[in-house]
């Protein structure tokens, strides 16, 4: 199911369930030449990480190479996090997604109600009216 997974992803990458945490500073330190002292509260973006052409070229562009051979590099693909607090659903989100994915590809045929409806965020990217489809079952 690598394929499966490689879609799984990129989507995933272009609109991550989490968009981002806070994070406390443990020390003091600079950044781009900003000081940020120890204690402060910082937030970090998956979004931002996942469009960031320096990490992923063509950001825009659905393009499943990316998760080819070695993939992204480290802390680049973080729709579950990274690090020590990362996900723990992580594992089982993966083996939802693919039984899912397996599932709706391999026993339906399936259209989009509502074809150009638009995501909105509020805090998490969602469709507008749900994503309603219609489900149509493989014959035979």
């Amino acid at each position: 199911m690598k394929y499966s997974w490689s879609v799984a992803c990129e989507v995933l990458r272009i609109e991550p369930p989490l968009q981002g945490a806070f994070r406390e500073t443990i020390r003091h330190f600079m950044y781009n030449g900003y000081s940020i002292p120890k204690g402060w509260k910082l937030y970090w973006s998956a979004h931002s990480t996942h469009k960031n052409p320096e990490f992923f070229p063509e950001p825009q562009i659905f393009d499943l190479s990316r998760f080819e051979v070695k993939g992204p590099a480290p802390y680049t693909f973080v729709p579950f996090g990274g690090g020590p607090r990362t996900c723990p659903g992580k594992e089982y989100a993966r083996l939802e997604i693919l039984v899912f994915m397996h599932h709706l590809v391999t026993k339906f045929k399936w259209e989009r109600i509502i074809p150009n409806e638009q995501v909105i965020v509020n805090p998490m990217p969602r469709p507008a009216k749900g994503l309603p489809i219609r489900l149509y079952p493989h014959k035979g």
